[in-house]
């Protein structure tokens, strides 16, 4: 940062000024002295210029008001600008309490505790509260509207400073003996601080300040310390919290009257005089929340009482006997300036990392990015570099490289703190105190194709490098990187840095400075100077080296040889002769890019411009200069985009033009081309080339714009110049004229005058604009181009497309025939219905077709797909894309259709797949798709004797068991009608029918399974039948129905049927039969012998009650047989069919009696409806 005294308000009679503050949301300053002088000043900037802004505007008082109300000295101000209040207290313990209307400030409250004197009073972080320290002990807190909330006495303590913390928790009470008290906000004792700035200091001290920074506008890094307290003596320290262990330590060597934070807890002001000198002199000392030093400034005057910030940190107020001061602060933003975009960084109180925003101020678009413990923006040419902390743990620093909107391209991980950062086009330089690192990044678009090979090199072989300060590097050294010789002390440390592409300049505190080539580091000279560098900056040939020392001088150093004198004595003036210039106050300077005699610097709030060390008239400004070339300065306001950095504006970004350039161009429009050209022959430049080029062009003066041009080697502009030359008429070449300024309407409306609409369409072409081009061919009478006009169409559907409004973009393809784009439009409008058309429309084999298909797949439309795959004769993609989307039948169809062998394989290698990946059902389902029915069935009947086998859900298990069989029937009807197809019109019917049963005998092996398909959905559906017929009661129904089940013993396990009908006879009491079943269970040589027992125990059990007779009618379990064998079995109720009239199912030709089906709606075996 730079600062320096920029205003002095005197104080009318002389009186002297004990306090001043500055509010800072509305600007107000108030001051307070002796005699009960009150005054609330405001500066404000007056000024009709728009350029004008920040601190370059002149400020005026525009409010001067002196308040009346205190009789004795005003010790004590303080502003709350949430409400707009002032409090001021004076030497006789008054306190007033006062607020804003209607433009002047009037008395609101008045106290008065006759008993003491107020030594400090402090407002809490969201202006609800004020805490009021009496100089006898007494505390009082009260509310803004002026009610006591709490008040205490401190015996035996005489209190002198008070402080809130920035959550209003707790409250610091400064005593007069130096100690510092901790208490909550309702007063209760917590603790001492422990004060260790103080360590080994004898004699009587004062507290001078306590500041606690709220956050309110975030912190400069997470963890940051922000509670300031300082001693009279000159003693310091900065801490995180009130019980921060390791505070941060400053000694500031002064006797100090007043401290304070600026707005956004970067910078501590500390105010006060030197100590040690004959005569005192008033100093200011700036430091960072962390104890670096930042600046001095001195300030004339016998005693400075207080230091105030201004709300925006960018101007200080000093009261001083009976002047306040004003200095100017210039910030050491973190900024930088890469081809058109201003990148800046700043912290908000949300969030911890800072934004850091990438401006392009050409299209006025913004890129922002978030970066954790930022230390610097370093910028050059396209590129810049961020460096950052790595993390809390390891004391690691990370450099990135960005492009200009904030794209990380490379970093590099380094072990110095860069807290110098410099770069070229090429190169990358930091450095630490006592060493610098290098390294020679790479961008990808630059890589030739000889280094593309070598990109495999390690980081070893020297991209990157490390120098101590005190070596003397040669140049030739390719050792290893090596950061471990960085951390050796040096007695001179680093203070600053800069490079060119083939220099690099290392500035040292003693004032020495090194000289070191690039791109092979080797220490080429040194320099001593005597002053100690602030910032360095070298001019485009490396020859001229601009040093502003920390005091704000600006001087020079040649290091090379300028020309040689006149006088023939020979004599040459040294390398290292500075020049005798000298400017004092400059902050910011740089050198122009194409000129090494051009640069422009800031002093105070003006730019000045300099060719030859010659100064040309200054400009006001207070803007940081971003890039000087071809006679242009381009300068930021920073001060203004930071106030709101979100919307950075367009007018913060100022243009101003060098002299010579403003010079020419008056001469160019006032005097005439000849004069102006004899003016530029003597002030040669490129630009003014160009501007004469221009100028002459306009007038058609060809000759001299042909000579301008060659001067500014402007290639296209001497083509340009020989083109006109070969026009006959003069209005063309006023055309050609207009459209190479960029007139382009000028030039069209030209053309067409001349009735040469062809070269104004030429012109739309060639700058893009279809829409102009439609317009200009429908609106010429005559035919036009057809090839042109679909030209045309398709580049406003490509616009439309561009920006993805297909809707537009379909209706222009269609115009313009333009298939490929129409199939894109469609797709992303989700319109399949036009695809189709689209793809129907089309000719057979067309190259779209593929396309088209491609794109059904996608949205998974088989038919379709299909359709245009066999259209463009791809049967092979069409029976890809059916398998991809799991259309097997599909495929299986397709295959056969264009005897494709390879279906078959393919579906058995996905289906054994899909066992692997135990997915047995998902085999089923592919087999069923595919038509290869038998296979399916055979997996399901696995599947139902696994389940079966589980014992646990006969439902499920009759359900897969009918799947199974209904898989059969599919496979039955497929073969009835492949036979029928072969023998249609051949033989009847019953051949056909017993030619495919023929065909089914050859084929399946599996017979048990073709013919009993059913019976394991029998079993179960039986099983579950008697079950269900016991439960609801009905007993006789039940053990009839169970008595079926003994047909089915290789399906349901023994013991369980003959259990079931074990249970249904007794319950029947049928036991004659319950006995059968009985000596069956106990004859079974599958259960152990305890199994056996039980049995046996319970028929004991049961038949010494009961005889093993059946009470109702006999002959139930011998199942009647009919004149053709077994007779059907009521699927409803499990009794036998007599009757001759009875209901089968269409689909697993199972019977049922008609009056039982009736109450039904499907079958009960295999659920097919009914209808």
């Amino acid at each position: 940062m730079f600062i320096y005294l920029s205003k002095k308000i005197a104080i009318p009679n002389n009186i002297r000024l004990k306090c001043v503050s500055w509010n800072k949301d509305q600007g107000f300053i108030a001051c307070g002295g002796d005699e009960g002088l009150l005054k609330v000043l405001k500066l404000e900037t007056q000024t009709d210029d728009a350029k004008l802004k920040g601190l370059a505007a002149p400020s005026n008082l525009s409010m001067n008001q002196t308040l009346e109300g205190h009789s004795g000295a005003v010790q004590v101000v303080t502003w709350n600008e949430q409400y707009q209040k002032l409090t001021t207290s004076d030497q006789n313990g008054l306190i007033i309490v006062w607020m804003l209307y209607k433009g002047c400030w009037y008395e609101e409250m008045i106290n008065n505790r006759n008993k003491s004197v107020v030594r400090s009073m402090s407002w809490n972080a969201d202006g609800q509260k004020i805490c009021i320290v009496y100089e006898d002990g007494a505390v009082i807190v009260g509310s803004v509207d002026g009610n006591r909330i709490w008040g205490k006495e401190l015996k035996g303590i005489q209190l002198a400073h008070v402080a809130w913390s920035p959550d209003s928790k707790i409250l610091l009470f400064g005593m007069a003996n130096g100690e510092i008290h901790i208490y909550d906000n309702q007063g209760n004792f917590i603790m001492k601080m422990t004060v260790s700035c103080l360590h080994n200091v004898t004699g009587a001290i004062s507290i001078a300040g306590i500041h606690w920074y709220a956050g309110s506008e975030g912190y400069v890094e997470p963890d940051c310390p922000c509670l300031a307290i300082c001693f009279d003596n000159g003693r310091c320290q900065v801490m995180r919290y009130e019980g921060d262990e390791s505070p941060v330590f400053i000694d500031t060597l002064m006797n100090v009257a007043s401290i304070q934070w600026n707005q956004c807890g970067s910078v501590l002001a500390v105010a006060g005089s030197l100590r040690g000198m004959e005569k005192e002199v008033n100093v200011v000392q700036f430091y960072t929340p962390f104890g670096e030093h930042l600046r001095t400034l001195k300030v004339p005057g016998k005693q400075m009482t207080e230091v105030a910030w201004e709300g925006g940190g960018l101007r200080i107020g000093l009261a001083v006997d009976s002047y306040i001061y004003f200095a100017n602060i210039r910030p050491d933003y973190k900024w930088g300036y890469c081809s058109n975009t201003v990148v800046y960084a700043y912290t908000k109180p949300d969030r911890l990392e800072y934004c850091v925003v990438f401006w392009d101020t050409k299209n006025n678009e913004k890129f922002v990015k978030y970066v954790k413990s930022l230390m610097s923006i370093t910028t050059s040419g396209d590129f810049c570099i961020l460096a950052t902390k790595a993390d809390d743990t390891h004391p690691q620093y990370v450099l990135v490289l960005c492009n200009s909107i904030g794209t990380p391209l490379d970093s590099k991980y380094i072990d110095i703190d860069p807290l110098f950062v410099t770069m070229t086009k090429t190169h990358v330089i930091a450095a630490s105190k006592e060493a610098f690192y290098t390294w020679q990044y790479r961008v990808a678009k630059k890589l030739t194709a000889m280094e593309i090979n070598q990109v495999s090199r390690t980081r070893k072989e020297g991209r990157e490098r490390v120098y101590h300060i005190d070596d003397s590097p040669s140049g030739t050294t390719e050792g290893p990187l090596d950061f471990a010789k960085a951390f050796t002390a040096t007695r001179d440390p680093i203070c600053c840095i800069t490079a060119t592409d083939k220099t690099l300049i290392v500035g040292r505190e003693s004032g020495t400075i090194h000289k070191y080539s690039l791109p092979n580091v080797a220490l080429v000279q040194k320099y001593s100077l005597n002053c100690r560098a602030y910032q360095l900056s070298l001019n485009c040939t490396s020859s001229r080296l601009a040093i502003i020392d920390i005091a704000g001088v600006l001087t020079f150093l040649d290091l090379e040889v300028r020309s040689s004198s006149d006088d023939g004595s020979g004599s040459q003036a040294g390398t290292g002769d500075p020049s005798k210039f000298e400017r004092k106050d400059v902050w910011d300077m740089l050198w122009a890019n194409d000129n090494p005699d051009l640069f422009a610097m800031m002093e105070k709030t003006r730019m000045y411009v300099f060719r030859n060390l010659d100064p040309e008239e200054p400009i006001q400004t207070s803007g940081y200069i971003c890039n000087f070339e071809d006679l242009e300065i381009k300068s930021v306001l920073l001060d203004e985009i930071m106030k709101d950095p979100e919307r950075p504006n367009k007018d913060y970004l100022i243009n101003f033009e060098i002299r010579s350039l403003r010079d020419s161009r008056a001469l160019i429009e006032k005097v005439g081309i000849e004069d102006a050209s004899q003016f530029i022959e003597d002030n040669p430049h490129p630009r003014l080339w160009r501007l004469l080029a221009e100028a002459a062009l306009q007038k058609l003066d060809l000759k001299t714009a042909e000579q301008a041009f060659v001067r500014c080697k402007d290639y296209q502009g001497i083509e340009f110049v020989k083109s006109l030359g070969n026009l006959q008429s003069e209005a063309m070449k006023q055309a050609e004229v207009a459209a190479y300024f960029g007139r382009f309407e000028e030039a069209e409306r030209m053309y067409l005058d001349m009735d040469r609409r062809d070269l104004a369409i030429s012109l739309r072409i060639k700058l893009g604009d279809w829409f102009r081009v439609l317009q200009l061919l429908k609106t010429g009478s005559g035919d036009c181009d057809d090839a042109l006009l679909e030209q045309a169409y398709n580049a406003i559907g490509d616009y439309f497309a561009d920006r993805q409004k297909w809707v537009n973009a379909v209706q222009y393809y269609l115009q313009g025939r333009n298939q490929e784009r129409l199939a894109e439009c469609y797709y992303m409008l989700e319109d399949y219905d036009g695809l189709e058309r689209l793809a129907s429309s089309l000719p057979e084999n067309h190259k779209l077709l593929p396309d088209i298909g491609q794109m059904f797949v996608t949205v998974g439309m088989c038919e379709q797909t299909v359709n245009a795959y066999l259209k463009c004769n791809q049967p092979k993609a069409a029976v890809d894309a059916c398998v991809h989307l799991n259309q097997w039948n599909k495929a299986v169809e397709l295959a056969k259709n264009h005897n494709m062998k390879e279906i078959n394989s393919l579906l058995a290698k996905y289906a054994s797949h899909l066992l692997e990946k135990n997915k047995p059902l998902e085999a089923v389902e592919l087999y069923r798709k595919a038509h290869h029915f038998l296979e399916a069935a055979k997996l399901m009947f696995k599947i139902a004797d696994e389940e079966a086998k589980r014992r646990t859900r006969p439902l499920r298990v009759k359900k897969l068991y009918v799947l199974a069989a209904l898989l059969v029937e599919n496979y039955h009807s497929q073969v009835k009608t492949s036979q029928q197809n072969k023998a249609k019109g051949k033989t009847s019917e019953a051949t056909s029918a017993l030619a495919g049963l023929l065909e089914e005998d050859a084929t399946s092996s599996d017979n048990r399974m073709v013919d009993s398909a059913w019976r394991g959905a029998e079993a179960y559906h039986f099983f579950l039948l008697a079950q269900r017929q016991l439960y609801e009661g009905y007993m006789v129904k039940a053990m009839k129905t169970a008595l079926h089940l003994r047909d089915y013993e290789d399906i349901i396990p023994v013991v369980e049927i003959y259990s079931l009908l074990a249970i249904c006879s007794s319950a029947n009491r049928a036991f004659s039969t319950c006995s059968r079943a009985f000596i069956k269970l106990e004859s079974l040589e599958s259960l152990s012998p305890e199994q056996r027992q039980l049995y046996e125990d319970l028929a004991l059990e049961i038949f010494t009650k009961h005889s093993p007779k059946n009470n109702h009618m006999s002959g139930l379990d011998n199942a009647p047989e009919g004149a053709e064998g077994k007779l059907p079995t009521c699927i409803v109720t499990g009794w036998t069919i007599s009757e001759y009239q009875f209901w089968m199912c269409s689909v697993c030709k199972h019977c049922a009696l008609e009056n039982e089906i009736g109450s039904h709606n499907f079958c009960p075996l295999c659920h097919s409806s009914l209808a």
